[in-house]
Formats: structure tokens, sequence, C-alpha cells
């Protein structure tokens, strides 16, 4: 690679990708705080906390697709300079946010039968839909909140995202000490406590976000919330179809997950232990490449709205070899080094530690093939995103995850039996195809120049 040529596009992945991913480290610090103080107050209401958080994070991710499927959109617009596309395409994506949290509440307020159904404890039920009537409020927060970092992101201010999202973190920390265990005054009120701190957290730091998008002179001239009642049909139908296949591709690779989670509980318990162990570590590294992910869908907005295919190809070309390099450091730090970063999450005094620890080790071989396959497919359907490419990347996602990766796993795992490495395989072999399909469809379109071609989303 002559670095001369692609050093501004490092330069700039760097600047807008970093942040990003400080980002999602945030917001997954966010989580493992309340999970962690949940923990503290009781084992029933850390069972209810996770399997709330899990049945709204699917319903919510589902909604995210309009945040995140109009990232690229804004980016090509404001390349353009064309500050009405941005006002209606943010307004209309803010909009359908606040439809979805609204149709998703009914789900979330009655959630207890379908949990039940599930074939949950009735206690532990019960206060899943404790936390989920309060939580459910903040979702419209949530997703606004993820419109809003688009919209800044699209015009390179993903430092200011990163510090209000990192000042949540003392703030939520803080109000689930007051509400979960009842200090300063305040009730004792366990998973409901920390739902009250989690849309606290929420409305506090969309209000920060949104305060700032409608401050910075950058944005002014658009009037992003000027007469924000009046409809437009035509943006509202386009981000409609461009968000939803986002939001569908996530739910399938969440799904692939979910799935494997359910296979590996059927092993037992320190089987599932082992592996929560080993996709945690996975999950961390994999912030980087999905912040770098962010970052290609910004440039590969920026290029196809100036309509310039070398800039979009090694825009492309550059992203990818970040990813790349970081998921080759961290598989080898993943190949060479398990056994330290495993014990981390073991108490030594633990009898079932060593036993666990052997079990996690072993995954995580399987855990450092993931860093390359998942750098691969995240980049894919980044710069598919940035180029308004979402539905026919959604049929991919789920042939790769649900026809090839789930089914291979169940394979391998039982009837050729490999045990929970097998599982291991069949994400492998699911992302691995993804990763495959998406980077074919994106070079393949750049090659007979439809992405730096005005189009509609397909």
């Amino acid at each position: 690679m002559e670095f001369a040529r692609y050093r501004p596009h490092l330069i700039a992945t760097l600047a807008l990708g970093l942040p990003l991913v400080g980002s999602h480290l945030a917001r997954m610090a966010i989580g493992i705080s309340d999970t962690v103080m949940v923990g503290w107050y009781g084992v029933e209401a850390l069972a209810a906390l996770v399997l709330a958080t899990s049945f709204q994070f699917i319903l919510m991710m589902l909604g995210s697709g309009y945040g995140i499927g109009v990232m690229g959109l804004l980016a090509a617009a404001n390349a353009r300079g064309d500050t009405t596309e941005i006002r209606r395409a943010t307004r209309m994506a803010l909009w359908l946010s606040a439809i979805h949290s609204v149709l998703i509440m009914p789900s979330l307020w009655y959630s207890q039968p379908i949990l039940l159904g599930l074939g949950q404890t009735p206690e532990v039920a019960q206060l899943s839909q404790d936390y989920l009537r309060i939580a459910g409020f903040g979702v419209g927060a949530a997703l606004w909140a993820m419109v809003l970092n688009s919209y800044l992101a699209s015009m390179e201010r993903t430092q200011v995202v990163l510090w209000l999202t990192v000042a949540g973190i003392p703030l939520n920390i803080l109000l689930n000490w007051v509400f979960i265990f009842g200090n300063l005054g305040a009730p004792e009120l366990g998973v409901r406590g920390a739902a009250i701190a989690s849309i606290s957290t929420q409305f506090i730091t969309l209000a920060a976000i949104l305060a700032y998008a409608l401050w910075l002179p950058q944005t002014r001239p658009i009037a992003l919330l000027q007469r924000f009642w009046r409809p437009d049909w035509p943006a509202f139908r386009a981000i409609f179809w461009l968000g939803l296949p986002v939001g569908l591709t996530l739910v399938a690779e969440v799904g692939m997950f979910v799935g494997t989670n359910i296979m590996m509980g059927w092993f037992g318990t320190r089987e599932l232990a082992a592996h929560g162990i080993a996709l945690q570590l996975a999950s961390i590294t994999f912030m980087f490449h999905l912040g770098m992910s962010n970052a290609g869908t910004i440039r590969a907005g920026q290029a196809q709205g100036l309509g310039d295919p070398v800039m979009l190809r090694d825009a492309a070309a550059t992203v990818i070899t970040v990813s790349v390099l970081f998921g080759v450091l961290t598989s080898l730090w993943f190949m060479l080094a398990p056994g330290p970063l495993v014990a981390l999450y073991l108490d030594p005094s633990d009898p079932e530690a060593p036993s666990i620890l052997a079990l996690a080790t072993g995954l995580m071989f399987w855990a450092a093939l993931f860093q390359l396959v998942d750098a691969l497919q995240v980049q894919g359907l980044g710069l598919l995103r940035g180029v308004q490419d979402t539905r026919v990347p959604m049929v991919l996602a789920a042939i790769s995850y649900w026809v090839i990766g789930l089914p291979t796993a169940y394979l391998l795992a039982f009837p050729l039996g490999m045990g929970p490495a097998g599982l291991w395989a069949g994400l492998l072999v699911g992302l691995s195809v993804a990763a495959v399909l998406m980077l074919r469809r994106f070079y393949a379109g750049l090659a007979r120049g439809d992405w730096t071609r005005a189009a509609p989303a397909r």
C-alpha cells in the first residue's frame, strides 16, 4: 500500500472512528455497571435484569436501523452541502424511532406472559416485567440518541458524542446506587431502581446531545426542529425502507448468537459460563471493529455524495486494513495469553473455577479466529450502509447467519460431536460467509460504478 496516498484516509478514518469506538465501549460499560450493581443486590434480581435487557435489546435493535441506516445518507448529503436533505432525513428518522418505541411498548408492558411462555420462573418473569414497564419509556430516548449520534457523526463531530456518552457512566452508577439500594433517602427499589437509573441517564444524555446538535453553528442553518410536527411522507417512506432492513439485519445477527447461547446451555452450566466469558471478551474487541465500521459508513457516504469512486475505493481499503490489523493483534493476544484474560472473570476460591477456566481457554482459540472474519463482515456491512445499500445485505445476512451459521453450529456441536467448540466453529462459518458476501457485493458495485451514481435505497 502506497502510504502517502492513503495517509489522508487513515487520518480521517481514525479521527472519526476512535471516538466512536470509545462511545461503543462507554455504552457497554454502562450495561456492565447495571449488571454488576444489580448482582450485588441479589441473584434473582440479576437473573431478571439479564432476561429483561436481552428481551428489550432485540426489540430495540429492530428500531435502531433508522438511526444507524441514516448515517451514510446524511454523510452523502453533508458532502454535497444539501442541508434540506439532512433536515428531511434526520427528522423522519426521529419520527420513525419514536413510532417504533410506541409500537413495542405493549410487548414490554405485558412481557410476563411472554417470558412465562419461554419457560422462565414466575418470580423472575414478574421482576423482569417490573423492570421493562419502567425501562420501556427510555427506548425512545435511546433511539433518538442513535439518530442524533449519526447526525453529528456525519458532520465529523464524533468526539462530542464520545464525551457525552462517557459522562453517562458515573451518572448511571450514582443513580443505581441511589435507587437500587435506597440511598440518600430514596426507596430501595432493586431491579426497578436500575430501570429508573437507566431511563434517567438516557434522557439526560439525550437532552445534552440534542442541545449540542441545536447549538452547533455548523448545524443551525439546518433548522432541525423547525416545524418538526409536519410530516414529510416521501422522506418518511425512503428512511423506512432504508432503516428497516438495517434493523432486521441486526436482529438476524443477534438471533444467531442467542441461538448458540441456548444450545450452549444444553451442555451444562459450566459450558455456558465459559461461553459467556469468551463471548464477552470477543464483544469488547468487536467494539473497535464496530467503531471503524461506523467511520467506514461515513467515509463511504461522503465519497458517494461527492460522486468520487477513487475516494470510495481508497477509503474502503483503509478502513478494512485498519480493522484487520487490529484483528490480527487481538487474535495473537487471545491465542498466546487466554488464561489471564479468562481468570479476570473467575473467583479463584470457587471450586468450579479450574474447569471453567479450562473450557473458556479452549474457546478463546475460536474467539481469536473470530477477530478477522468479524472485522471483515462488519466493515462490509458498514461500507454498504454508507452507499445506502441495505435491502440485499439484509437477505445476505439472513442466509449467512440463519441458513448457514446456526445449522452448521448445531451439526458440528451435536451430530458430529465437536461439543462447545462446534458451536463456535458454526458461528465462525456464518460470519465468514457474511464477510465474503458483503465484501463481494460492495466491490462488485464499486467496479460497476453503482455506488457513486445517485440512486434510491436498494
